[in-house]
């Protein structure tokens, strides 16, 4: 069985789902998209991976920030208002009668070409969006369990030739050292930058804790994560301190505790790393205080929508 981070309840409403592909709606398994598409031919487009709970979607305005971010990096203009796509994800979530517990993805493609091609100036088409929710619960057995890495040899990159922040659909090299932890036996990916000092996840953020401080990377090299942004946040509404640094695997392999984070699985404990046993390979009393700030902070916004 698939263990990691994503590990999700098995929901037989995700089989009768519908899935929005430029504002028309389809059954899950009629969706298709052509095979002329950038994101499909190049890994052309940016995304979005965000949370519904109780009629509320979490840290909307941060997630949609950082896609119009990502979309003018790589130079690409969204014929639609921050506004306009909020209402084409609640017209999929009514349509699909969603109200609590779901995870929707948002792809943005620069869109259909003339033929295959990096250029973009061969598409023929404006953007194609596509909004795929599900019925998603993180599995609080996969949480309590907490997950294992491994130390990949694959770098994350540098800032000037594939910004790690940005959110986009080439994700070649952290699928590569996914598979490389998994060949080694572990759950997921722990990379560094290109320093040698640590840096992020093949899909999440890291995080370690020592001597009651928290520890994450310097954001030079590490994912743009929301999540990641909101543990700070917490931490420092909390006067728990919070160090953005750079630290080695000689330090992490000493770390009282460690935890992922990410936009799905909030907090995930981090027992063991290349082997070694990490604290007490448990789920730690740090991670799991921070674990409830954070789940506090979205209760928040939720009553205060």
């Amino acid at each position: 069985m698939v263990h990691g981070t994503h590990n999700a309840l098995e929901d037989s409403r995700n089989d009768e789902i519908l899935i929005s592909v430029n504002d028309e709606l389809f059954k899950r398994n009629e969706a298709k998209i052509s095979v002329f598409d950038s994101g499909y031919l190049v890994g052309d487009g940016v995304w979005e991976a965000l949370r519904l709970h109780h009629g509320v979607l979490v840290f909307l305005e941060d997630h949609f920030n950082r896609l119009w971010q990502s979309a003018k990096t790589v130079g690409m203009t969204l014929p639609f208002s921050k506004e306009e796509l909020t209402d084409k994800v609640w017209n999929t979530l009514k349509a699909n009668d969603m109200h609590d517990g779901v995870h929707v993805r948002i792809m943005v493609t620069r869109g259909i070409k003339k033929t295959p091609s990096q250029d973009p100036r061969l598409t023929i088409s404006g953007p194609n969006v596509v909004i795929i929710p599900e019925f998603k619960t993180a599995s609080k057995e996969s949480k309590e369990k907490g997950i294992t890495l491994f130390t990949s040899t694959i770098r994350r990159g540098s800032p000037d030739y594939l910004d790690p922040r940005l959110n986009c659909h080439s994700k070649l090299h952290e699928v590569q050292a996914l598979i490389q932890a998994i060949e080694a036996g572990a759950d997921e990916a722990l990379m560094l930058d290109i320093h040698g000092f640590v840096s992020t996840c093949n899909a999440t953020n890291f995080f370690m804790i020592k001597n009651n401080e928290v520890w994450t990377s310097t954001s030079k090299y590490c994912m743009n994560g929301i999540t990641r942004a909101k543990v700070i946040e917490v931490c420092k509404a909390n006067n728990i301190v919070c160090l953005e640094k750079d630290f080695s695997l000689f330090d992490v392999y000493d770390a009282d505790e460690a935890f992922v984070t990410g936009t799905f699985g909030g907090l995930t404990p981090v027992t063991k790393i290349d082997g070694r046993i990490i604290g007490e390979g448990t789920y730690g009393s740090m991670t799991k205080k921070l674990s409830h700030l954070y789940e506090s902070l979205i209760e928040a916004q939720i009553h205060h929508e």
